[in-house]
């Protein structure tokens, strides 16, 4: 009786001690010392898949890292990934679309900070090698976009609220990665013309992906501090929570059927 007591105490000693580690790591983009975020959970001994987090034009900010926590709970390796360099985040729009404008111009400069991300994560211990997707929000939702356009080597990449328009025409064949897209149908930031252009962009490249769009539902739905930065900046967001909860459960069924 003591023996099995003592196990069972053991047992739940362990389980309570497991949880999400989080925690801030640094690699190298060229001579750029990109500063992201870790998450896994500690209780998970056998490897997993990755995931790449790309933010909103802020930053790396907590909201990134939150999302990184959500995907650890649920037995995945994530990392917040850095575009800006040195963890520049920003506070306000005007710095915002600055740091963001400076790697939408610079296609080459986005790949190669996203692509030391990816080899980053892809060599940690706790994840299985080449089992990589990426979430992407907004500005993010845009990169993750155009790495898979750029034939980047992701098993799944998903796009929530993120800008749908590109430069680069890919071919058939050329995009690897799964597509999911979630866009609010009212968003204004990111236009109908451009959503049809969308499409049909991924079905001349004949594309796996799936296109989701919310009735009604606005820019940085995904997001509760979007009415804050409506508010305050002046910006067509807000937040919807039945369109960031059926997302979220859309995305971890597609990140199971995609990921090993």
């Amino acid at each position: 009786m003591k023996t099995a007591l003592a196990l069972s105490l053991l047992f739940f000693t362990s389980s309570a001690l497991a949880a999400v580690v989080g925690k801030d790591v640094s690699y190298q983009a060229g001579d750029t010392v990109m500063k992201g975020y870790l998450a896994y959970d500690d209780a998970v001994k056998d490897k997993r898949a990755g995931v790449l987090v790309v933010p909103e034009w802020w930053g790396a900010n907590d909201y990134a890292r939150k999302r990184a926590r959500m995907l650890a709970s649920e037995g995945y390796v994530a990392l917040v990934v850095d575009m800006y360099g040195n963890g520049q985040v920003a506070d306000n729009p005007k710095d915002a679309g600055a740091l963001a404008g400076s790697v939408n111009k610079n296609p080459p400069l986005a790949y190669a900070r996203f692509d030391a991300a990816r080899h980053f994560l892809d060599k940690q211990p706790k994840v299985k090698q080449g089992e990589i997707a990426a979430l992407g929000y907004c500005f993010g939702g845009g990169v993750v976009l155009n790495m898979a356009r750029a034939g980047m080597p992701l098993k799944s990449v998903v796009s929530y609220h993120g800008v749908l328009a590109s430069d680069v025409t890919p071919k058939p064949g050329e995009i690897k990665a799964k597509i999911r897209v979630f866009h609010g149908e009212a968003d204004t930031v990111v236009p109908p013309v451009q959503v049809e252009a969308f499409k049909t962009e991924m079905n001349n490249a004949k594309a796996d992906y799936m296109f989701v769009a919310y009735p009604g539902v606005k820019h940085t739905f995904t997001n509760r501090e979007a009415d804050s930065y409506a508010a305050q900046f002046g910006l067509p967001l807000k937040y919807d929570n039945a369109a960031d909860t059926d997302s979220w459960t859309r995305t971890l069924e597609f990140l199971k059927a995609t990921l090993k």
